[in-house]
């Protein structure tokens, strides 16, 4: 489920509500109670992959590697796969 992140316009309360993309979005502030809550766009990370994960031992073939530290430049589609033999 989404994360949407809301302002008030009169207020200026900020919040973060988890709602299904189907909801509709809300319109009235939790601190003043006013209808000028907003949606906001966010700029937030989002997904980070990190380790040698899916990667370096599902996708890319048997040998998973050996350091702690993200798989090297190429890949498999690439036929410059590191971690195949």
């Amino acid at each position: 489920m989404p994360t949407y992140q809301y302002r008030c316009s009169s207020c200026g309360n900020e919040l973060e509500v988890f709602q299904k993309m189907t909801e509709n979005a809300l319109t009235t502030c939790p601190k003043c109670e006013k209808e000028t809550l907003e949606r906001v766009i966010s700029a937030s990370g989002g997904f980070v992959l990190k380790g040698s994960g899916f990667y370096g031992t599902d996708y890319c073939g048997s040998k998973a590697p050996t350091s702690s530290s993200s798989a090297p430049a190429g890949g498999c589609s690439t036929g410059t796969c590191p971690f195949a033999k």
